[in-house]
């Protein structure tokens, strides 16, 4: 990690306490060790991988020379769907940001991206899916601490758009046994 993705990690991670503690957010801290896989750090925090706020910035095109970049919030155990993104910010297409772009939207580095957006122009739409559950976790903006957010402050404090933007994950190639004969 360069000094400066240091920085803006510690500067993000205040900016979502100060967000949270003024908006009188019902949350704990968990610090843990580094990790930035929605699995793994699922495992470590203990909580089930749909409560895990699963945060990628996507980027719309809106027409020629248009973008915009929203913060796309599913449950663990999906995957966002770009072509539902796409179609709820009426773009012509939809695609995960580049890493550099991504990191410099949110001041996070990838994998403790939040679902929260400190920039006026990178809206959040989060999966209505991850709002069924009564809490929800994430990395707190790095990648050694993670925050357990009540479902009903998250609304409350981040007030992000709701849509359904997750599908189920692609099913894993069949693999093909070696004993198998054909006949």
């Amino acid at each position: 990690m360069t000094s400066a993705t240091a920085i803006a990690d510690s500067h993000a991670h205040a900016r979502l306490l100060c967000l949270l503690a003024d908006g009188g957010a019902d949350y704990r801290l968990l610090r843990h060790a580094p990790e930035g896989r929605t699995e793994l750090a699922s495992l470590i925090r203990g909580h089930s991988l749909e409560q895990a706020a699963k945060c990628l910035v996507i980027r719309v095109a809106l027409g020629r020379k248009q973008r915009r970049y929203v913060i796309a919030v599913v449950p663990g155990h999906r995957r966002v769907d770009l072509e539902a993104v796409r179609a709820e910010y009426g773009g012509t297409n939809a695609s995960f940001a580049v890493r550099e772009v991504a990191e410099e939207l949110t001041g996070c580095v990838s994998g403790s991206i939040m679902p929260v957006s400190f920039d006026p122009s990178v809206e959040v739409v989060v999966d209505p899916a991850l709002l069924e559950h009564e809490e929800i976790w994430f990395n707190a903006g790095r990648l050694d601490e993670s925050v357990a957010l009540s479902t009903a402050s998250y609304l409350a404090v981040v007030r992000p758009r709701a849509a359904r933007i997750s599908a189920e994950p692609e099913p894993a190639p069949e693999l093909v046994s070696a004993s198998r004969t054909s006949g």
